[in-house]
């Protein structure tokens, strides 16, 4: 067989790692770097954010949209604080109870700053109501009024009973109250020796004959004779005495209003608002119609009077900016204080009406994480109700048990302006399944993951670090420590020319650094205390790929680094902690024979190969169709495996290595063992970008120097990612001392001709591929297998 002329040349070890220019950095340590203010990179979007915020446009709410640490929140916060646009100061807001719909607590708004005022002049006039209204009414012109009013009466009440109790008088008789049981009526009595009699005493007499039978029966027939009359007089002293009572019971409430009319006046003059006025006009009412008897019973009624400010802005209070960390229905609507007595059985009035954030946020800002609300769908709900109808409405969430009464509060409109920070994931889902989504947040400001890694991105993270060093209080960071962290954030970018600026994990490392620093007593804080971070951090999370090295090690996980086999294939694989991803190597195996079953994935007949392997996998076959196209249909039966994987795989940057691995299978010829793959392709050949790079390549080579590094051992990955490497310092040692490589290929047959060392061969002028080449001997061997399954023969 023909030996590959000439296959792809390792990658120079200058090209696995890109270095930070240390003679472009004009400064000693960042202690002489100006701090950086504002957001590394982001011009588009912090100019998108800006328009979010000062336009007030309807439903121009914004969504920030970016990587978690790429310094979304801190942007917002940071234009908002230097913007403060006029929004309109949003007034305050007051429950108070409702006396014609008691369960419907009536909203109260005032200016700003006069909520608390208006509770507090409130609480007075209780104050007045509870100690002092019951003096006022017993002055000495009212209780004489009142007394000419019962003098009135009586005087009523004589003209009417007088020449009724004149007749009787003549007549031996006389009117009287009499008690029969727990009541007391009026009676006709007769009067013996100027005497009147009640029943008791009338029979006493008769039954020991001081009166004669005679006589009783003409008493009686007298008292007969009145009766009719009698009847009429009591109905008309009866309608005296409730008229009587109906004055004295007017004149008091007119007594009481005029009291706390002018109470009212005293205390709540200044507030001026019509809705204020009316309820304080319903409170009199309901005080001096319903409730005066009952000031001598308790005033726990009072409370029913108060007022509960739950919007109140003092009077030089800026525009709202509210970060609502915790985003549940409760805390972002408001609800209703069920423990205000310690078993939570509290009335619930409009005392226990609490405010949320969008309220809070009312004539501001309010700034949500997006997953966070959407997680619960009750927020959601209700956060897209308030920006459709902008009003709040305080009630509990639908489904939710509520011990006692509930009540439900008027709604309260607001105007705020709300700012979603979520990932790309978050806003394409709410985009697909909420159509009011794009119409309620319109602007769209994105955030990019990586800035150019150029000078100017060099700088950026110079002023960064002295913006951290300072705001901190950390010790200064050296010259190297900063190209040392660039550089970091060029491996975090993982992309050709580009720097991340996800700063947050930029930031935990120089923080981490500092702290090593300022233990052993060296500042400013140097690239060995950088480096020393980076690899603490990665150690803290690397248990389960230590673990792992040591089982391939013992051969317990077999995968093999030097030596050749036929149908096998050293794949690479990631794992993730935290933000850190771990590479390692897999072992791919491949058998092929004649027959007409195709392909077969085993994990994906297993049920553990997500869609995107899937894809990748049946990509195999219009690859191999295309590399083998002839005359005749391709028949064969083969499986590959991942070996030794028992959890789910996904992603097709494998499928390289799974081509390599059945082309060994279909034409016998042996693979290296020395080397690993990663890279996905097409239909055609091409190998494709695929992502963690770095961690796959340092991922076999911590394999390889665990067993034993040959010089002969290396990883094959696209060229397209030739660009994105930044390879760990030994790792590039090591490719210098020529113990390891890097090979970039752009094709599957570059791959495999460096896997086998055969040259893997052109078609000629007819369509044929070279005699002796990979391919010609997997053609020859396909048409094979094709002549057994049409004749049933054997090879």
């Amino acid at each position: 067989m023909p030996r590959s002329a000439s296959p792809p040349s390792p990658l120079a070890p200058e090209d696995l790692r890109w270095q930070c220019r240390l003679e472009e950095m004009d400064f000693a340590t960042t202690a002489e770097v100006e701090p950086l203010e504002g957001i590394i990179g982001q011009e588009t979007a912090v100019e998108a954010l800006r328009f979010g915020l000062e336009t007030t446009a309807p439903g121009q709410n914004v969504f920030v949209r970016g990587l978690a640490g790429s310094g979304r929140l801190t942007l917002v916060r940071e234009l908002l604080e230097e913007i403060r646009p006029p929004r309109g100061c949003a007034p305050d807001r007051a429950y108070v109870h409702s006396f014609s719909q008691p369960d419907r607590p009536r909203l109260l708004t005032v200016g700003r700053g006069r909520a608390n005022e208006l509770r507090d002049r409130v609480d007075d006039l209780i104050e007045f109501i509870r100690a002092d209204l019951a003096p006022s009414l017993n002055s000495d012109v009212l209780r004489e009024r009142r007394a000419e009013i019962e003098r009135q009466g009586m005087e009523e009440l004589s003209a009417t009973t007088g020449p009724f109790e004149k007749e009787l008088e003549q007549n031996g008789l006389a009117l009287v109250r009499l008690q029969v049981g727990t009541t007391e009526r009026q009676a006709i009595v007769p009067v013996i020796d100027g005497q009147p009699l009640g029943p008791e005493e009338f029979d006493a007499l008769l039954s020991e004959g001081n009166i004669s039978e005679e006589d009783a029966v003409k008493i009686r027939e007298r008292i007969d004779e009145h009766r009719a009359s009698f009847d009429r007089v009591a109905l008309e002293a009866q309608s005296l005495r409730a008229k009587n009572r109906e004055r004295m019971r007017t004149a008091v409430q007119e007594d009481a209003r005029q009291v706390m009319e002018t109470a009212v006046d005293e205390l709540l003059g200044g507030f001026a608002e019509d809705e204020v006025e009316a309820f304080l006009a319903e409170l009199v009412d309901d005080l001096v119609t319903r409730r005066l008897d009952k000031l001598e019973e308790g005033d726990s009624f009072l409370e029913l009077y108060c007022v509960n400010p739950i919007l109140h802005h003092a009077p030089d209070e800026a525009c709202p900016v509210i970060v609502e960390n915790y985003p549940n229905y409760e805390r972002l609507v408001g609800g209703l204080d069920t423990g205000r007595t310690a078993d939570g059985t509290a009335p619930l009035d409009h005392m226990a009406i609490q405010a949320g954030a969008l309220l809070r946020a009312d004539g501001g800002y309010l700034i949500l994480d997006a997953r966070d609300v959407v997680e619960n769908g009750a927020a959601w709900a209700a956060l897209m109700r308030t920006l459709r109808s902008g009003s709040v409405e305080i009630a509990p969430p639908e489904g939710q048990m509520v011990r006692g009464p509930i009540v439900k509060p008027e709604s309260i409109p607001v105007r705020l302006k709300v700012v979603l920070i979520g990932g790309a994931r978050v806003y394409a889902a709410l985009d697909a399944m909420d159509s009011d989504f794009p119409h309620l947040f319109k602007v769209l400001a994105d955030f990019d993951s990586t800035i150019d890694r150029d000078a100017t991105g060099e700088r950026y993270y110079a002023g960064f670090l002295a913006r951290l060093a300072q705001n901190e209080q950390l010790p200064a960071f050296d010259r190297d420590a900063v190209a040392a962290l660039t550089e970091h954030g060029g491996r975090v970018a993982a992309r050709a020319g580009k720097l991340t600026t996800r700063l947050g994990r930029i930031a935990d490392i120089a923080r981490e650094a500092a702290h090593l620093a300022t233990r052993t007593g060296c500042e400013p804080v140097t690239a060995g205390h950088v480096h020393d971070a980076i690899q603490r951090t990665k150690r803290r999370a690397d248990l389960p790929s230590r673990k792992f090295r040591e089982q391939i090690a013992r051969g317990t996980i077999r995968v093999n680094v030097d030596g050749e086999a036929v149908g096998e294939v050293n794949g690479l694989a990631t794992t993730q902690a935290g933000p850190l991803r771990y590479g390692f190597p897999v072992r791919l195996t491949a058998t092929m024979n004649p027959g007409k079953g195709g392909t077969v994935n085993i994990e994906g007949e297993a049920d553990l190969s997500g869609s995107i392997h899937t894809k990748g996998f049946h990509i195999l076959g219009g690859l191999l169709r295309h590399l083998l196209r002839g005359d005749h249909p391709l028949v064969f039966d083969a499986s590959i495996a991942f070996e030794q994987s028992y959890g789910g795989i996904d992603g097709d940057s494998a499928s390289g290595a799974e081509m390599c691995c059945l082309l060994s299978a279909l034409t016998q010829i042996p693979v290296r063992q020395s080397f690993a793959m990663t890279g996905a392709i097409d239909q055609v050949g091409n190998i494709l970008p695929i992502g963690a790079v770095n961690e796959k390549i340092e991922g076999f080579f911590d394999v390889c120097r665990d067993i034993g590094l040959t010089g002969e051992q290396g990883v094959i990955v696209p060229r397209a990612n030739a660009g994105d490497l930044m390879l760990r310092e030994d790792v590039v040692e090591a490719c210098r001392a020529g113990q390891f490589r890097v090979h970039a290929v752009d094709t599957i047959l570059e791959a495999v001709e460096l896997f086998t060392g055969v040259e893997a061969g052109e078609r000629d002028a007819d369509g044929q591929y070279g005699e002796g080449t990979l391919l010609r001997i997997a053609a020859d061997r396909a048409r094979a297998y094709w002549e057994i399954a049409r004749t049933g023969g054997s090879t």
